[in-house]
């Protein structure tokens, strides 16, 4: 059993993430734009990829209900690397520090299996983790218990000696149901500092 472990959110947490930042490219006009993102590919709509919903049948649906947005929504499934524009500040050199610490590091994430299949093989900074969990692979969502039971037998880890990194609450209070330490992520300094407390870091 590993004592210790470091549980890493995705979205928000080592990545930004908003489907703004692939339809302003495509939508001009801002208040356009907002309609769209409110009302068509919105992310309410999106997290049932999330939960292990197939494009293939979720796409043919969106483009019945809203006729004439079928453009953009093809570049929801086909430019959805652009939705994640780059790391949040700091928090890949926390990985890199904490793998070089030799703690044991894993991460639970709520993203699609197909989008994570075209993501996850342009970041090499996940070949630092041991095991990811995958919600739309699983088809188990945060904040279900479900999932931290997965995690903490698969991973095989104490959740006493773990502590888990999300940006929702939510998330963070279902990983202290099942006994592991959360951590609501902010920023990347204010978790250096609990990391250090913890004396994951020095």
């Amino acid at each position: 059993m590993i004592r210790q472990s470091v549980i890493f959110d995705v979205g928000r947490v080592l990545f930004d993430w908003d489907l703004r930042h692939l339809f302003a490219k495509l939508i001009d006009d801002r208040q356009e734009l907002e309609w769209f993102v409110t009302n068509v590919v919105t992310p309410q709509w999106h997290f049932q990829h999330d939960a292990g919903r197939p494009l293939a049948a979720m796409l043919p649906e969106r483009k019945a209900e809203f006729p004439g947005h079928d453009a953009l929504i093809d570049a929801y499934a086909t430019r959805f690397n652009e939705t994640i524009p780059g790391p949040m500040p700091g928090s890949l050199e926390l990985v890199e520090r904490l793998d070089e610490a030799g703690v044991p590091l894993f991460a639970i994430t709520n993203f699609g299996h197909e989008f994570w299949e075209g993501f996850r093989p342009t970041q090499p900074v996940f070949d630092r983790f041991q095991d990811i969990i995958v919600s739309g692979t699983e088809k188990l969502m945060k904040p279900d218990p479900a999932i931290y039971a997965l995690a903490i037998e698969r991973f095989g880890i104490d959740p006493a000696g773990a502590i888990f990194i999300d940006d929702n609450a939510a998330n963070v209070a279902g990983a202290e149901s099942a006994g592991i330490a959360g951590h609501l992520f902010v920023d990347a300094p204010t978790l250096e500092r609990e990391l250090i407390a913890r004396e994951f870091l020095t």
